[in-house]
């Protein structure tokens, strides 16, 4: 997109550090999946949802992007 500005979108701690226990959650998930082993799929699986949670957390502590006002547009009323 031409002239989008996209504010540093994504390059937070929150972001980054939610990404990489997603990401780890996953690489754990898929091993155990190739491996049979229910217990260790299902563990991966919460480490990916774990990821989402810290990474809100973070969010909310103030780690995340600050929330941009949208421009206002001026009105044309008669």
């Amino acid at each position: 997109m031409a002239g989008s500005s996209h504010g540093g979108h994504g390059h937070t701690p929150a972001a980054w550090t939610g990404s990489i226990i997603a990401f780890i959650g996953f690489c754990v998930a898929g091993a155990f999946m190739v491996m049979d082993n229910p217990l260790g799929f299902w563990a991966g699986m919460a480490l990916t949802l774990a990821g989402g949670v810290v990474g809100g957390a973070m969010r909310l502590a103030g780690l995340g992007q600050k929330p941009q006002r949208a421009p206002q547009v001026a009105s044309s009323e008669s």
